[in-house]
């Protein structure tokens, strides 16, 4: 499993072991917090927040010195599968209200889940919009390569909401995991057009171009964070999601292209 660590910068100089009157060469120094002081979480979020969190966790830790918060990022099903068979973690932000329900009715979760930020879908395609793609439907065109989410991915789930909605039945060339790995597939020109969410277009920038449409209204997605019932630190990760629930962080997500809960 694949994490990002974020470690807050720690000043003065580290004592040798054997100060304290240790010859056990095995042991290290710590690079990061002292282990008399050290408080870290671990994060599983959905794989569209990685640009925010990855933000907001550097914000946390700067105003928690001495804290490290480490995330695990990808799709919301792939998290739940994880944390309900053992994984260790503190704190789980999905990218859908389903993923959440199921980690719930699991008894993964400690209290209520909290809603944080909204999403909405949009068409990316190769910069310029070679293929002239102007609508939802044209996502259905004969010949065209799209690549969409997988149905339990909160991205996909959204798509096949969309499809029945408006009876457009688009015939993907591949079903991805997780909202950035659709993004992956337009960027490197293996597809003509992927639906991802509009933060993942906004962080894209120019690698694409992005076509909103008016459809994706129907389908909004709600983002929910909880703490975990097996935390090793539920004080530190009771912190993380007051921090991601309120008004700093709330800007970031603005910023970024999220909706409000």
């Amino acid at each position: 499993m694949k994490r990002v660590k974020f470690v807050a910068a720690l000043a003065g100089t580290v004592l040798a072991l054997t100060a304290c009157g240790t010859s056990d060469d095995s042991a290290s120094t710590t690079t990061g917090p002292t282990a008399e002081n050290a408080e870290a979480i671990t994060v599983f979020a959905a794989a569209s927040l990685k640009a925010t969190f990855t933000e907001l966790g550097t914000q946390f830790e700067s105003a928690h010195p001495g804290t490290t918060v480490e995330f695990n990022f990808a799709g919301s099903s792939d998290l739940v599968a994880q944390i309900t068979q053992g994984a260790p973690a503190d704190v789980f932000a999905s990218a859908d209200t389903a993923n959440m329900d199921k980690a719930v009715t699991a008894g993964a979760v400690s209290g209520e889940p909290e809603n944080f930020a909204t999403n909405t879908l949009t068409i990316v395609t190769e910069p310029g919009n070679p293929k002239g793609i102007t609508s939802f439907a044209d996502l259905a065109r004969p010949g065209l390569n799209v690549v969409v989410c997988a149905p339990q991915v909160p991205c996909g789930n959204a798509t096949a909401r969309l499809e029945t909605a408006t009876g457009v039945d688009i015939t993907p060339v591949s079903e991805e995991s997780s909202v950035t790995d659709v993004l992956g597939k337009v960027t490197s020109g293996q597809a003509d057009a992927g639906l991802v969410y509009v933060t993942d277009a906004t962080t894209a920038g120019d690698k694409v171009t992005a076509l909103p449409f008016p459809e994706s209204a129907d389908a909004v997605n709600t983002y929910p964070i909880a703490l975990l019932e097996d935390s090793r630190n539920p004080e530190l990760a009771s912190k993380f999601v007051g921090y991601i629930t309120g008004d700093e962080a709330r800007v970031v997500f603005a910023e970024a292209g999220f909706g409000a809960p």
